[in-house]
């Protein structure tokens, strides 16, 4: 009997699964650099408003200048310390809920500094919250770098900064009439609370490919990957320039010591205090993104020299001002144009020199060695005014900010910007070497 043709291709089964390929994942670029922008907004806040919370707290507690520089330290180490696993963790965790998860703490420990009962308590929430933003700067950067062409990689970082300014520029203004009205606990809150928020949104609507995270993977270990970091010629003078600029950083450096000189040695009222203040994180906003319109042009390299030289003077002449109210006027204002520039270009050209499967290490490195040398140059900044003093010892340390931006202008010239960001890092290929840290951090 001949072999019925059904027997010989049976139906498939109705109940038999199809296998599709998984969709693609929706990248909406513009919806993550305007959460990225408000989280970082935020952080800057914090960094914007503890100037002025300063002031109350010091009276209050009993401290002086120099218990605030080691806080700022403590807390720029603590950061800077976290930042640096950053980088082999976004190979194991997505970079959404490492920001996300972040964005929580900082929230929280924002918070926490309104029940603060003592300096200690007040020091330990300030740390927590530190640690919480961590993420912010190489996490986030990392991620606009991935879903941002080239060619608009520079707007999108200076955009992510500049734009994130707007919480430095708001706070003076907004805080200073909360801490008078209402006092400083209230003011910690406008920030923290809403912290918490937008990490809530991050963590339900920003999305990633994963690219980034598959090309570091297949180039070999995280350890391979950040010795490949320290044999990148262009990233070593990069990193030089940081660690010998950050004396005279903007944000965390000048924005701390300046509302202190303005009050407790130029002895200024509190509103004028609070207005030169706003004249100074003014520019923080529109100096980052004009910058990298110019820097389009001109290149990166050319725009950070340009605004160290620059920083530099107007560093002297706040100096040279005393106190002569005109004077320090025009000083801040030009503080406030030239010294802000400097943290975004510094990491759109890290951007533009890292080879792409070595991006987040780098930008973990980078931030880990920002933080950790800032926290060094904070403590060692109230050192000098507490064995100086006051009236001697502000004058001392803005020289030696401004030296520091001078002598950042000369160490950037030797890098070379405008090489192929997708090109091979040296030394560096897919079969890695020795122990990979994510092979510790993945479950079994």
């Amino acid at each position: 009997m001949p072999i019925p043709a059904a027997d010989a291709h049976p139906p498939a089964t109705p109940d038999a699964p199809t296998l599709e390929p998984p969709p693609a994942v929706v990248i909406h670029p513009r919806a993550t650099l305007a959460l990225l922008s408000a989280q970082h907004a935020l952080i800057h806040a914090q960094t914007a408003l503890l100037p002025l919370v300063f002031l109350p707290v010091i009276a209050g507690y009993g401290i002086g200048v120099d218990s605030v520089a080691f806080l700022l330290a403590a807390s720029n180490l603590f950061a800077g310390v976290a930042q640096l696993i950053y980088g082999p963790l976004t190979r194991v965790v997505s970079r959404r809920s490492i920001l996300g998860v972040g964005g929580l703490v900082f929230g929280a420990g924002m918070s926490a500094m309104a029940l603060a009962t003592s300096w200690a308590t007040f020091s330990a929430a300030t740390i927590v919250g530190r640690v919480g933003g961590s993420p912010q700067h190489p996490v986030g950067n990392a991620l606009l770098a991935e879903q941002y062409p080239a060619e608009r990689r520079g707007f999108a970082i200076s955009a992510h900064i500049g734009f994130g300014n707007l919480g430095t520029v708001a706070v003076p203004l907004v805080g200073g009439w909360v801490i008078a009205t209402a006092g400083w606990r209230p003011a910690v809150l406008i920030v923290g609370i809403p912290a918490i928020g937008v990490a809530l949104l991050i963590l339900a609507l920003v999305r990633e490919s994963g690219a980034d995270r598959e090309v570091a993977i297949a180039h070999g270990s995280t350890r391979a990957a950040f010795s490949a970091v320290a044999r990148e010629h262009d990233l070593r003078w990069l990193f030089i320039a940081s660690s010998v600029a950050a004396a005279g950083r903007g944000l965390g450096i000048v924005t701390t010591f300046v509302p202190l000189y303005l009050s407790l040695v130029l002895g200024l009222d509190a509103m004028t205090v609070t207005l030169m203040y706003t004249l100074l994180l003014v520019g923080s906003v529109p100096a980052p993104i004009l910058a990298a319109r110019a820097s389009d042009r001109w290149g990166h390299r050319h725009v950070l020299v340009a605004s160290y030289l620059l920083g530099a003077g107007a560093m002297a002449l706040l100096v040279f001002a005393g106190d002569r109210q005109p004077l320090v006027w025009l000083a801040i204002g030009l503080m406030s144009a030239f010294v802000f520039e400097e943290s975004s270009q510094l990491q759109a050209l890290l951007a533009e020199v890292a080879p792409t499967p070595i991006r987040d290490v780098a930008f973990s490195a980078y931030f880990t060695l920002m933080f950790g040398v800032g926290a060094v140059w904070a403590a060692a900044m109230g050192a000098l005014i507490g064995a100086l003093g006051d009236a001697a010892g502000f004058p001392v340390a803005f020289l030696v900010m401004g030296a520091s931006f001078l002598a950042a202008a000369v160490v950037v010239l030797p890098i070379r910007a405008g090489r192929p960001p997708g090109r091979a890092p040296r030394g560096l290929d897919a079969t890695g070497d020795g122990i990979d840290l994510v092979e510790m951090l993945a479950p079994d």
